[in-house]
């Protein structure tokens, strides 16, 4: 008897263990749905097979609406958006009159608001380009060394995390 209760109690652990992974999996599949696809709340959590409020939760505690955001425009779009903003104000300048081819102080203001736009956009680094590096170099980390890859991912899941805080 005393072998079989030994028996059951080393097989529960694993079960746990495996009931914990498969809930990682979705989650990871979760967040990837959500934040990369047009779904609602309620399609992924069914896509996944998990409660609206489990992933109500998963969403608020990671911050995956914050990351969706980032991961929606990137910095290549928003650049384009912010110089075609600046080219059009200074074709709208151009256009006066030779002697009054001025910014007049909101312009001015303007000006220097998107040109300091595309200077920080052009050196600093997003979110949404950290994680693409984040997934591609755990990809290839998880063929080396999947035990590793493991461990950095919940790394640069917390750095990923402290980003999105401090926005």
């Amino acid at each position: 008897m005393s072998g079989k209760s030994k028996k059951s109690t080393e097989q529960k652990p694993k079960k746990k263990q495996s009931a914990g992974a498969a809930m990682s999996q979705k989650k990871e599949l979760a967040q990837l749905l959500y934040t990369r696809n047009e779904l609602t709340q309620q399609q992924v959590a069914e896509r996944v097979g998990v409660t609206p409020k489990t992933l109500g939760n998963w969403v608020k505690d990671g911050m995956w609406d914050d990351l969706k955001k980032s991961l929606l425009t990137t910095k290549s779009e928003q650049l384009h958006f912010f110089y075609d903003q600046l080219n059009s104000l200074n074709l709208l300048i151009k256009s006066r009159d030779e002697n009054a081819r001025f910014a007049d102080s909101k312009e001015a203001d303007t000006l220097v608001k998107l040109t300091a736009s595309i200077r920080n956009m052009e050196t600093e680094t997003n979110v949404g380009q950290i994680i693409e590096v984040a997934q591609e170099f755990i990809a290839h980390l998880q063929s080396e060394d999947l035990a590793l890859a493991k461990v950095v991912t919940r790394h640069f899941d917390a750095f990923i995390k402290s980003k999105l805080r401090r926005k």
